[in-house]
Order: C-alpha cells, then sequence, then structure tokens
C-alpha cells in the first residue's frame, strides 16, 4: 500500500526516515527531493565520473546540463529507511516536460540507511541546456509498507547504504571494468 502524507511525516518525525527534509515537501502521496551540492561529470580526457561541487550555483546563475549530457546528482535528503517500507523516485512532471531524463535507478529498498539518493540525470533536449542547481525540486520518493519485513534487508546485503555524497557505480569500480573516482 502506497503512504500517505501523515503516515510520511510520522516516519519522518518519530522514525528518523529522512534526514534534512522540509515539512512542506511533503505531497499527498510522496515528498519532493531537492538536488545537492555535488554532481558527477563525465570526463573527456580520463573516461571517469569526476565529481564537480555545484554549491554557489543558484537558480538565477545555474550549472548547465547541455543536450545529451548524463550526470549523477546527490539528494539533499538523506535516507534512513525502515526494515518495512520500500520506496520509489520519480521524476516530477514538470521537469520531464523541461527535457529532463531519470534513468529510474532510484529504488530505496527496507533497510537502505545513511545515504543521499544518487540520481542518474539527462537531458533529452536537442538544442537548450537545462539549470542544475542545489535545492531544485527535482523529483518525489514514493513509500510502501511491505506486508512483512524482508528475511534479509538492504542493511545486511546492500552496498550503498551510508553514502553521503553521489556514488558512482560500485559494480564498476570494483571490476575495473569502468574506472571511477569516488566522490568521497
Amino acid at each position: 500500500m502506497i503512504l500517505c502524507d501523515t503516515e510520511i511525516h510520522e516516519l519522518i518525525t518519530d522514525h528518523a526516515m529522512v534526514q534534512h527534509y522540509q515539512p512542506e515537501l511533503i505531497n499527498p502521496a510522496s515528498l519532493d527531493l531537492r538536488i545537492g551540492n555535488l554532481i558527477m561529470l563525465e570526463s573527456v580526457t580520463s573516461h571517469q565520473m569526476i565529481p564537480l561541487s555545484i554549491k554557489d550555483y543558484t537558480a538565477e546563475h545555474p550549472y548547465e546540463l547541455v543536450p545529451g549530457q548524463f550526470i549523477l546528482a546527490q539528494t539533499i535528503e538523506v535516507f534512513h529507511m525502515p526494515e518495512d517500507i520500500a520506496g520509489l523516485f520519480f521524476l516530477k512532471s514538470s521537469r520531464a516536460r523541461e527535457g529532463y531524463e531519470n534513468l529510474h535507478a532510484g529504488y530505496a529498498d527496507p533497510g537502505w540507511h545513511g545515504s543521499a539518493l544518487t540520481l542518474e540525470l539527462k537531458n533529452a533536449r536537442q538544442l537548450q541546456p537545462l539549470p542544475i542547481y542545489p535545492g531544485l525540486k527535482i523529483g518525489q520518493m514514493v513509500f510502501w509498507r511491505m506486508s512483512t519485513k524482508p528475511a534479509l534487508s538492504y542493511a545486511v546485503t546492500g552496498s550503498y547504504n551510508n553514502d553521503k555524497l553521489v556514488a558512482a557505480s560500485k559494480q564498476f569500480m570494483r571490476s575495473g571494468a569502468m574506472p571511477f573516482l569516488d566522490a568521497a
């Protein structure tokens, strides 16, 4: 069952499910998420994802995501998912209509904790850049209550716990198939 605003608020305030949120970001059945201070860009010369601080960019003077460009971005919000709650990230419809594309990898397993959500974003437009800056409302997290707690939560099985910063693919980093620089 999808959680409503009062259940989301209760999980945030009574169980610290989300840190660094603002109450006005709670919607009837979701929580708005915002872009944080760090993104990762593809390096032209080294074939690596390199971190870039965008903390000094604003709505008036944003980082410009050029047409076709792919980035990883972190959310301001940090998650501590309960053992019986899962979440799924959706791009805000207004952002999709502007040309932002999300690669649909924003799933929050029960037990995922201590981490900002890393978003995989792309400018789907052909001619115009899109603004990126800290605080930009980019999407929303929808939460579900599980029918029961899983036998093994993500707290035990996951490899992206306690990632406070934007995180590149750890599978590629371990295999050496594609080098990445870690933002930490």
